[in-house]
């Protein structure tokens, strides 16, 4: 896992205007031109989608994708149909200007804006829905959630048309939902999982965290050491179901509200694990007042 000091660095090839901002394209016309243009130049074409609100864990899968590719494209999109009845989706964080001059230090080459309509024109009736590995933990937590987030990366797939696109290990459910549908309908883009980028606390990096109260926050600081406890125990031994009631019984002894789940899994088809053999991942969310943390760490070698 990535600390807070090693968070992001601009990639070794480019070279950055760290005080201008990479262009923005609003439409899909626009954006297939930009991006055509550099295919015919002979340029590989990264993506990196977001719901802006960008911090420094963004920012890390900017210099990811950039050196695996020739051309970065950024999107900021915030999807309406990831969320559910009661979610936060009028109250995400939004600012335009402020992920546009984080943009200018990182290898970004172009910035994609979209409104709804842009997204979902009038008449918009198909949606992508992966069934299996996202019916459990967050697909049972948040019905429709992985329809949502696997329509509107199909749609920027789509639009862009990358070679490679990256995603966060933090939200890792959704990275193997993603790699799931893009293995099933032959997407031809390589999808790229990034570390977790951590606060010097520990706490993963995440635009939801500043919903945290002073309190809330220090008690969230908890959460991945008592992670860090479970993959100790289960490498030296622990019966899973043993190693799971004590990680819900610590986050809640913490200070946590509620756990939602804390779970042992097969790290590629999420399916919950009763024997460790070598490789497993641990997946979890606690909640704190309003704001549902997700966690995750791998559990011996990984794969």
């Amino acid at each position: 896992m990535a600390s807070t000091a090693q968070a992001w660095q601009l990639p070794l090839k480019k070279v950055v205007n760290m005080t201008v901002s990479p262009p923005v394209v609003r439409t899909v016309a626009d954006l297939r031109a930009r991006t055509a243009d550099a295919r015919k130049s002979g340029k590989k074409i990264g993506l990196v989608p977001t719901m802006g609100a960008l911090h420094h864990g963004h920012l890390s899968l900017v210099d990811v994708v950039a050196n695996q590719s020739d051309f970065v494209v950024v999107s900021i999109f915030v999807n309406p149909t990831q969320f559910g009845q009661g979610e936060d989706f009028e109250a995400y964080p939004r600012d335009e200007q402020a992920d546009l001059t984080k943009l200018a230090q990182t290898g970004a080459d172009l910035v994609y804006i979209p409104n709804v309509a842009e997204m979902y024109p009038a008449g918009d009736a198909s949606k992508v829905s992966v069934s299996g590995i996202s019916d459990k933990f967050e697909g049972e937590h948040r019905p429709g959630h992985f329809d949502g987030v696997a329509t509107v990366v199909s749609k920027l797939f789509m639009q862009c048309l990358p070679d490679v696109a990256v995603f966060g290990e933090k939200d890792y459910q959704q990275l193997a939902v993603i790699r799931q549908f893009v293995r099933d309908l032959s997407i031809p883009v390589h999808v790229v999982g990034a570390p977790i980028i951590r606060e010097s606390d520990g706490l993963a990096a995440s635009s939801r965290n500043v919903y945290l109260s002073s309190r809330e926050r220090q008690i969230a600081g908890q959460f991945n050491l008592v992670l860090k406890k479970l993959v100790h125990a289960v490498e030296n031994g622990s019966v899973l179901i043993d190693a799971e009631q004590a990680a819900v019984e610590a986050l809640l002894s913490a200070g946590f509200d509620t756990v939602d789940y804390v779970s042992i899994v097969d790290p590629a088809t999420l399916e919950p694990l009763i024997e460790f053999k070598g490789h497993a991942r641990v997946i979890s969310v606690a909640r704190l007042g309003k704001v549902r943390l997700l966690d995750n760490m791998a559990i011996g070698s990984s794969l």
